[in-house]
């Protein structure tokens, strides 16, 4: 027995895509009725099993639908994805995936996630000509000086600034970009390398689950809901200042007790493998001089860019890949490296991160299999009709925990949202709630099981470290259960209030 070792994050991903496989051989096959507008004919277009059927883009149209959101969100471009209509599930022909699709599927999710992966690749070959220059070595070296018994400044500010990212524009995907950067900060200062992933994994994460102005999660869930976005915001700021405080404390503790005690750390027997990852190149000899600071500025301002870009020019993974690119040969002309040599070094960078790609492409196969197979809306709908007599208190509880089962399968914030909300919010009016009080349920019951998900970012994530899934969970446990716990208290409270 103590020769088995918990299975790699692609093992991870694979057996759940086996386990997904055989569901669509056991749950019923169905599907709402979607309804998409059209912005180049004005028209909504409503698709009906095989047929397809355009209605006028006005508000009559979406009354008669039963779909209860101001027909402005549509043609604003609020809500661009095609939303469920609600009553309009209809059991299909079952279509169980067979052993081709299963081993198909990761080819299709690596297709489906080619944007973020060229995004991760390129970010690689980006570190990976900075890195040439000795330039970031020196750097995190002058850093680790000036942060000398201050480092846990570090995980306060790298944890709140990650989480305002999450929840002002859903600060996810792009800080895979971050964590070859700064776990060399955290290992300079006497923590370990779970100590970084978690302040950037665990900031971008609470973020998002306390989402208050996040076009991608609370504003797409609130229109999509029939509600104004700011409905139930001061609540969400609330539960953002206290999980976020929770989770510093809860850093700051561990990292404590392996800044005092190293051999405390969960993967102090991976010290040596992670030290050699992450090594600093001996600076001693490195001449700081304006060339390797123009490209850290140049590599900084590339960052600081993309957040502009994300939050403020509806730019995404095409222009933020453009960005990094482009930042790259920017830097490679001003540390005058080769022609030769810049792309054998951005090859080489790009190669470092590939594992990681692959994560993400193997987690999206996991989607295609399930929306292949048809059992997406099935479970959306039998999830629905769970709540009906519900008091307020349980009904925020089962709630919750229903939409951290579907982000199992469905982890995309928007595309949960776009999906589940026109089905979802009505439930409310039921029990005497607001759709608020829903809208809240959504993002905190992904939100939650993000911390876990293996269909998520947490496995690519830890795949940069080299750190495996046993040792995240041994971590995250009791962080889980606390935040699960003041979740749930809040939601039960606030629908009675």
């Amino acid at each position: 027995m103590k020769n088995l070792k918990f299975p790699s994050a692609q093992t991870i991903l694979f057996i759940i895509a086996g386990l997904v496989t055989l569901l669509t051989w056991f749950v019923p096959a169905g599907k709402y009725d979607t309804l998409s507008y059209n912005a180049a004919t004005d028209k909504f277009t409503r698709l009906s099993l095989d047929e397809e059927i355009s209605l006028a883009a006005t508000q009559a149209s979406l009354d008669d639908l039963n779909i209860k959101i101001p027909v402005e969100k549509f043609t604003n471009g609020d809500i661009y994805k095609p939303i469920n209509i609600p009553g309009t599930y209809n059991k299909l022909d079952a279509k169980p995936q067979s052993f081709f699709d299963f081993v198909k599927s990761p080819v299709k999710g690596i297709i489906e996630a080619a944007d973020i992966i060229f995004l991760v690749l390129i970010i690689g070959g980006l570190i990976g000509v900075l890195n040439a220059s000795g330039a970031f070595d020196a750097a995190i070296t002058k850093l680790a000086v000036v942060l000398k018994g201050r480092e846990s400044l570090l995980i306060v500010l790298v944890t709140t600034l990650v989480a305002l990212g999450g929840t002002t524009f859903g600060f996810a995907e792009e800080t895979i970009a971050f964590f070859p950067i700064l776990i060399p900060v955290f290992l300079a200062a006497k923590y370990d390398a779970l100590v970084g992933v978690a302040c950037i994994f665990l900031g971008s994460a609470i973020g998002s689950m306390c989402s208050t102005i996040n076009p991608f999660s609370t504003i797409i869930a609130s229109d999509a809901a029939g509600i104004n976005w700011t409905t139930g915001l001061y609540g969400r700021i609330f539960m953002l200042f206290v999980c976020l405080s929770i989770t510093i404390i809860y850093i700051m503790r561990y990292a404590k007790r392996v800044k005092n005690d190293p051999s405390k750390s969960l993967i102090y027997a991976q010290r040596e493998q992670i030290a050699q990852l992450f090594t600093l190149k001996d600076t001693t000899h490195i001449n700081f001089n304006w060339r390797l600071k123009l490209a850290l500025f140049v590599f900084t301002c590339s960052f600081i860019l993309m957040i502009i870009g994300v939050s403020m020019l509806d730019w995404w993974f095409v222009e933020m890949t453009t960005v990094f690119l482009i930042s790259a040969i920017i830097i490679g002309i001003i540390i005058q490296i080769s022609e030769t040599d810049f792309i054998d070094t951005f090859v080489k960078g790009a190669g470092d991160l590939l594992g990681v790609a692959l994560i993400i492409g193997i987690a999206r196969g996991v989607t295609v299999l399930m929306t292949d197979g048809l059992i997406s809306d099935t479970l959306l709908y039998y999830a629905s009709d769970v709540t009906t007599g519900m008091n307020k208190g349980v009904f925020t509880s089962a709630m919750t925990m229903i939409y951290s089962g579907l982000s199992f399968f469905i982890p995309s914030s928007s595309g949960m949202a776009v999906l589940t909300m026109p089905i979802m919010a009505p439930l409310a009016d039921t029990v005497g709630i607001g759709r608020e009080i829903v809208v809240n349920t959504y993002q905190y019951g992904l939100g939650l099981f993000y911390l876990i998900n293996p269909t998520g970012l947490i496995l690519a994530s830890l795949a940069v470290a080299k750190i495996n899934f046993s040792k995240w969970l041994k971590f995250i446990m009791p962080l889980f259960i606390v935040l699960l716990i003041v979740t749930l208290i809040v939601l039960a409270v606030s629908s009675y209030l």
